[in-house]
């Protein structure tokens, strides 16, 4: 005698229907309690299927764009939130600076969450359907001058271009050669003006010679990554050192 249940299950799993392989005897004993009818029946196993693959597409999203660590905005510390992150805060989470194409750039001291704010919209966009990339501005160049190297720098710049949103950390840790400048400012050009890149860094505009070495190129990476952009004062004071403290106490 032939088990019904088990055949379903084999099929679903064979045509790859996991939403509906998980959930079909819940919503089979839901709809014995009641009178709906079979059009109503099927849109619920279709639901359920959605719901299963938009899920695993969310989780698809957020590992592609190769977050260093989960960190979503709701759990930002409000209290340590600087004051000028804390009040465009509402306005950032809406993602429309990612529809109208507006960068962000997130400028303060060490500790203040700037990556964090920066994963937890780079995160929230990737829920939303949105393609997302996390490097660091280190990182970033290595990869440039090696895919140069290799005649692969094209095939860099066509994947950079489509990212719905670039988020660029650590700008200023680290200074580059002239070489490194130039690709850089080359690389994030694509962008301007289209799509969104987010920037953390911990110098103020007037100090970003010293990375560059090169003031008229400064001024041109300036003037690229801010115009019509979200400039977020970060200035505050530091969550690790709270964090630190507070371990010490215990």
């Amino acid at each position: 005698m032939r088990d019904i249940n088990q055949e379903i299950e084999l099929l679903t799993q064979d045509i790859k229907l996991p939403g509906i392989r998980n959930n079909y005897k819940s919503i089979v004993e839901e709809f014995e309690q009641e009178d709906k009818s079979y059009k109503e029946f099927l849109y619920s196993l279709l639901q359920s299927e959605l719901a299963v693959r938009q899920q695993s597409r969310e989780k698809s999203r957020i590992r592609q764009a190769n977050f260093p660590y989960k960190r979503y905005l709701s759990q930002l510390d409000l209290d340590y939130l600087p004051a000028d992150g804390k009040a465009r805060l509402s306005e950032l989470e809406t993602l429309e600076f990612i529809i109208q194409g507006r960068n962000i750039v997130l400028a303060g001291n060490p500790g203040t969450g700037k990556t964090h704010l920066a994963i937890g919209l780079g995160i929230k966009a990737c829920m939303e359907g949105y393609k997302v990339l996390f490097t660091t501005i280190p990182r970033l160049i290595t990869q440039i001058k090696e895919s140069r190297s290799e005649k692969t720098l094209r095939q860099i710049e066509n994947r950079f271009e489509k990212y719905d949103l670039v988020i660029c950390d650590e700008f200023g840790y680290i200074s580059f050669d002239r070489e490194g400048a130039e690709l850089l400012f080359s690389h994030l050009s694509l962008r301007a003006g289209m799509k969104s890149t987010i920037i953390t860094t911990n110098l103020s505009f007037d100090r970003w010679n010293e990375i560059f070495g090169d003031t008229v190129l400064t001024a041109a990476m300036v003037d690229r990554l801010t115009h019509k952009a979200h400039i977020i004062n970060m200035n505050g004071k530091s969550y690790r050192t709270k964090e630190t403290i507070e371990w010490r106490n215990k």
